[in-house]
């Protein structure tokens, strides 16, 4: 199997996640296909179901002992509108120096290279066995809701010393991400008719209340927190979405907010929800109306002080390491004790997009910083 045909193959598969369930996809195809391809070539293949059956996570394993290194990435995708694409984002496309595909930059190339690296490897491993265990992870839906992450940190496996997360950082070691709190405020009022307002509960008034409240926070977080390591150095609080009511005539009975906080390295994102909780869920109290949240989180990131894996990664880019706005599974492999560092061929800015590419002059490079890794912490 040739580079070109795993990316071929790779991206031929729909495996699109999403919060929409109209258009959320299962990942098996990837995973089988990924277990099919490692077993051929030695590795041992653990299928992890998720509570979704659609859905799986693989931990693809080739040697053993207490170290080791954990080339890491995820199997789906955001959604695309295929009319916006010159091509068809399911067929790998070549033109311009470029590979066109959806996935091809976020992040599905990680794994033809993770797995076209380690061919060497494999072919001389009789008269050179690796000393630490390779691992080569594939996850769920870390663009829709991380519970593929979530479900490797809840097992506590796979068990390594080092990991490289492929997500696409310029060929950058990556050092320290933002996290991401997404909120969705729902209140629930009582609908009537609009010439008189005590035939009801107006959800749009407590609306306004929330609002306020959402603006002064934004403003103190701004003012208490900075950290310069970022292009935009303070957490940022985007109120996203809203909708409510049903018609000018009727008194507001329902409305819904959509916002999300980026939050800096050392926040934490479940006292952050908290705070929200205490600044708006009592708002309804004068105007009559009930609030309640729903809430998904994922923690910022920062690399060990004294990170080997960083310092090696650094050298081995010649670039001192970055920070990022976006976040990525870092923290829940941080959390089974690894040295995690992001560093991935592609650019976040091809990502999530139409005509998505990866630079054709990127991949000689990143399979020769993935040979070098595999040399140094499996050997």
């Amino acid at each position: 199997m040739t580079l070109l045909n795993m990316l071929q193959q790779l991206i031929a598969c729909n495996s699109i996640s999403s919060v929409n369930s109209g258009i959320d996809q299962s990942n098996r195809t990837v995973i089988d296909m990924l277990a099919n391809w490692l077993d051929e070539l030695g590795f041992q293949t653990e299928i992890m179901p998720l509570t979704d059956p659609r859905k799986a996570n693989l931990i693809a394993t080739l040697g053993s002992g207490p170290g080791g290194l954990v080339l890491s990435g995820h199997t789906d995708t955001v959604p695309c509108d295929e009319g916006l694409w010159q091509q068809s984002p399911f067929q790998l496309t070549e033109r311009d120096n470029r590979f066109y595909g959806l996935g091809i930059c976020d992040m599905k190339s990680f794994f033809a290279l993770a797995i076209e690296a380690a061919k060497p490897f494999l072919e001389n491993s009789l008269q050179r066995p690796l000393q630490q265990p390779l691992i080569i992870l594939a996850t769920a839906d870390e663009e829709s809701s991380m519970a593929g992450a979530k479900a490797l940190a809840e097992a506590g496996k796979p068990k390594a010393r080092y990991a490289v997360i492929g997500e696409p950082t310029g060929m950058q070691a990556i050092a320290t991400h933002k996290g991401i709190l997404i909120e969705k405020l729902l209140i629930k009022g009582r609908s009537g008719h609009s010439s008189n307002p005590a035939l009801g509960n107006n959800a749009m008034h407590t609306m306004h209340d929330a609002l306020s409240a959402l603006r002064a926070l934004q403003a103190e977080l701004k003012a208490r927190y900075s950290n310069p390591l970022f292009a935009v150095d303070y957490p940022t609080l985007n109120l996203g979405c809203i909708h409510g009511g049903d018609n000018p005539n009727r008194i507001c009975g329902q409305a819904e907010l959509g916002f999300e906080i980026r939050p800096l390295p050392g926040m934490d994102i479940v006292e952050l929800h908290q705070t929200i909780e205490q600044r708006l869920l009592g708002l309804g109290e004068t105007e009559g109306t009930t609030l309640s949240l729903e809430h998904f989180g994922v923690p910022p990131f920062a690399a060990d002080e004294q990170s080997e894996l960083l310092s090696y990664c650094e050298k081995l880019t010649g670039h001192s390491h970055g920070s990022v706005a976006f976040a990525t599974e870092a923290p829940y492999l941080q959390e089974l004790g690894m040295d995690v560092v992001v560093l991935g061929p592609g650019n976040i800015d091809q990502a999530h997009q139409p005509d998505e590419y990866l630079a054709t002059e990127r991949i000689k490079p990143m399979l020769g910083y993935l040979s070098q890794l595999i040399g140094k912490y499996c050997f």
